[in-house]
C-alpha cells in the first residue's frame, strides 16, 4: 500500500475518532487533513502549470532549448 494511501486512511480515522469530543482534537484533525490536501494541490499545480512553481518561465518541453525563448 502506498504511503499516501496510508496517510489518507490515518487522516480519515483521526477525523472519525475526534468527532464530538469537544477537546479540540476534531479541529486539529481537520487542519491536518486540509494541510495534506494543500500539499496535493501544490504538487498538482507544479505538475500542470505552464510556469515554474514560483510563477516564472514555463517549464521547458523535452528537447526544447532555453535559448529559443
Amino acid at each position: 500500500m502506498s504511503t499516501d494511501t496510508e496517510k489518507h486512511r490515518a487522516l480519515l480515522s483521526a477525523l472519525r475518532d475526534a468527532q464530538g469530543k469537544g477537546d479540540g482534537s476534531f479541529e486539529r484533525a481537520v487542519t491536518d487533513a486540509f494541510e495534506h490536501v494543500f500539499e496535493h494541490l501544490g504538487r498538482l499545480n507544479d505538475h500542470v502549470s505552464l510556469g515554474g512553481p514560483d510563477g516564472g518561465d514555463p517549464h521547458l518541453k523535452p528537447g526544447e532549448s532555453p535559448t529559443l525563448r
